[in-house]
């Protein structure tokens, strides 16, 4: 049952700050299986040989600064504006430049210009990243697949239907770009919240896994919120399935004929 009380702790979980890419909010109510592989492990390794980097999608900055030391070329993108101000500040001490950049937009950046480039879980733009890369350089991504928490979305109404982030579409346009997979894996998992609260805070600091999420967004959310509070009443989890795919690829070591344009900010 949503008492009154229970509907104002929602309220307040929904308010509450978040900046970045930081969820210590809901620390001890918010579990994640992990996939079988070390993003970070592969990515330690590759930045130490690095001596230009990009970091795709850095967020608030915290997973690329957490691999100092960093090249001493190091630059981030950032699509969501919330988070540029936030990783510009974080980086600052680094010397990294951070550009915000729009999904789909071409990068400020030279072309063959890193020989790493990293995406934690960000945007994907196989033509920018084969056009970035030296003559056999390293793209390394985790990405999250496009099925990842359907059984949550599908929730509160009929949801968008996704783009195909998967291994297999991902990997084909990173090929048809001159790009040679040399790893590639897929896995799928559980994310599971202690609360509905949690839950809320969750959807109102990702926007767009559940569009326009507010407690008093309309009827139907409230409805649904109402389900998974009885879930809990009953002592079933708050448990959804997640997807993940991981992704190392190389640029050929010869580029014969490659364009060198200049891409300005």
């Amino acid at each position: 049952m949503v008492t009154t009380e229970l509907l104002e702790r929602w309220r307040e979980d929904e308010a509450a700050g978040f900046e970045g890419w930081d969820f210590s909010y809901i620390s001890g109510r918010s579990s994640q299986q992990e996939p079988p592989w070390s993003y970070r492990t592969r990515a330690v390794e590759l930045v130490e040989a690095a001596r230009r980097l990009l970091d795709i999608d850095t967020g608030g900055g915290e997973f690329l600064a957490s691999l100092a030391p960093l090249p001493a070329q190091s630059v981030a993108i950032e699509s969501y504006r919330p988070n540029v101000a936030v990783a510009r500040e974080r980086l600052a001490p680094m010397i990294v430049d951070v550009h915000e950049v729009a999904v789909g937009a071409a990068w400020p950046v030279d072309d063959a210009c890193f020989d790493l480039i990293l995406n934690r879980q960000g945007h994907l733009n196989a033509p920018e990243i084969a056009r970035c890369l030296a003559p056999g350089g390293r793209f390394l991504t985790q990405q999250v697949g496009s099925g990842n928490l359907a059984d949550l979305t599908s929730l509160f109404g009929p949801a968008e239907s996704p783009a195909a982030n998967k291994l297999s579409t991902v990997s084909a346009q990173l090929e048809t770009h001159g790009l040679t997979i040399v790893r590639g894996e897929a896995w799928t998992g559980r994310q599971t919240f202690s609360d509905v609260g949690a839950l809320v805070y969750f959807l109102k600091a990702i926007p767009w896994i559940v569009h326009g999420f507010s407690v008093d967004a309309h009827g139907a959310v409230l409805q649904a919120l109402q389900a998974l509070q009885a879930r809990t009443d009953a002592g079933a989890p708050l448990s959804f399935s997640i997807e993940r795919f991981l992704i190392e690829a190389r640029a050929p070591i010869g580029l014969p004929g490659r364009p060198r344009s200049v891409v300005r900010p």
